[in-house]
């Protein structure tokens, strides 16, 4: 099972539902001044902010939370200005990782980034993007639709593939194509859970169950890391060896 950025594959070893949903509201608020802040405060004419309003419905997210994260956006409120960094450099076994992140104080992120990296084996700084290819991901509920009804309308909304499982559809394109397909298929089927810029790894690599232990405590803490928005990575760990870890 290929590694990337949406960590599905150790959200087991998250902590209470509480502590997950307080993080998850404090990465959301981040998204959703940030997306106020580089486009209108209007969902309608912002399609950044229109997909960021969509996954905090989603999260249960109260709506003066997300009202009062807007006005911070549009300069009507007060507070923090984040600033959308990334960073890079290897984990254990080495696996190549992106991290995306939007923070308030550069030093601070890093700093905390790099003491992470350092604990869990890795290496910090190194330059890895030559390993990945830059595509478009636009995601939807599995209930929206059929894995035909979507494949058949992403094909035709210029998007390259359709990946359907119990948890939603996927649908990657070409990166300067993700706002076309995007609203295409919105057109058809209603909000899209999240329509982003992602990282697909060019060739995995493969981990042993000692090395993907230390790994995915490394990635786990960077979830938890409240400046850190999304991590690509490029490790394959085997069915087996993910279903003892997951025990």
């Amino acid at each position: 099972m290929a590694g990337h950025s949406q960590f599905k594959n150790i959200m087991y070893r998250k902590g209470a539902q509480d502590a997950k949903r307080a993080k998850a509201f404090t990465k959301l608020i981040r998204e959703l001044t940030v997306a106020a802040r580089t486009g209108l405060p209007d969902p309608e004419f912002n399609a950044r902010l229109r997909t960021a309003i969509t996954a905090a419905k989603a999260a249960n997210m109260p709506k003066d939370t997300m009202e009062r994260a807007i006005k911070r956006g549009s300069g009507e409120d007060g507070g923090s200005q984040y600033e959308e960094v990334r960073y890079e450099g290897y984990g254990p076994g080495g696996v190549a990782l992106i991290v995306e992140a939007l923070t308030d104080n550069r030093n601070r992120t890093a700093s905390e980034l790099r003491a992470a990296f350092s604990k869990h084996g890795g290496a910090f700084g190194e330059t890895v993007n030559f390993q990945f290819g830059r595509i478009g991901v636009v995601r939807f509920p599995a209930e929206v639709a059929s894995a035909e009804e979507m494949f058949d309308a992403a094909l035709e909304a210029g998007a390259e593939d359709v990946a359907a499982t119990a948890e939603g559809h996927e649908i990657t394109c070409a990166p300067d194509e993700v706002s076309a397909v995007r609203d295409a298929l919105e057109q058809r089927f209603g909000p899209s859970a999240a329509a982003v810029l992602d990282w697909k790894p060019l060739a995995n690599v493969p981990v042993d169950e000692e090395t993907a232990a230390t790994l995915f405590k490394l990635l786990d803490v960077l979830d938890d890391n409240d400046d850190v928005q999304r991590v690509a990575s490029n490790f394959d760990v085997a069915d087996d060896v993910m279903e003892r870890l997951s025990a």
